[in-house]
């Protein structure tokens, strides 16, 4: 009978880890040498800092493009439910976040309109890789498609 007390604790304890949220919370530098790159140009921040809360994601990016400093703050919910914040020159983007079903990958779909009537759609995998956020970037639009893949060491 312990034997049986004793390995159905086991089952419980294991089991307790499975579906558990990630926490992607921090200030993060990305890493240029891991990460994967667009050649010409390329989406990805210098520094980005997550506030993950119980069903939000404030994301703040720091980025630089033409020598020039840019700062953009997402705030997301986490239950696929679509969020506005501003987007590109005065537009407003429009996103969605939802957790895969083990909640270890978190998915963001953007759409930005285009100044030419078009539509930009960024989808991003945030996940986590051996301590460091990996996130997984394809953006498409009538300019063409992007995919990158994103390195950040917490800091």
């Amino acid at each position: 009978m312990k034997k049986i007390v004793f390995l159905f604790t086991l089952v419980l304890i294991s089991l307790s880890g499975i579906g558990q949220v990630v926490d992607f919370s921090g200030t993060w530098k990305i890493n240029k040498e891991k990460s994967e790159l667009g050649m010409e140009f390329s989406m990805a921040p210098n520094e980005l800092i997550l506030e993950h809360g119980e069903n939000s994601l404030l994301a703040v990016r720091h980025s630089t493009f033409n020598g020039e400093d840019f700062t953009f703050t997402d705030k997301l919910t986490l239950d696929g439910k679509e969020c506005e914040n501003p987007g590109w020159r005065d537009s407003i983007k429009k996103s969605t976040a939802v957790w895969s079903d083990d909640n270890k990958v978190l998915t963001v779909e953007s759409k930005i309109p285009m100044q030419d009537g078009g539509e930009m759609t960024i989808i991003q995998k945030y996940k986590m890789e051996g301590g460091n956020l990996s996130i997984e970037t394809s953006a498409s639009s009538s300019y063409g498609d992007l995919t990158e893949h994103f390195i950040f060491e917490k800091q």
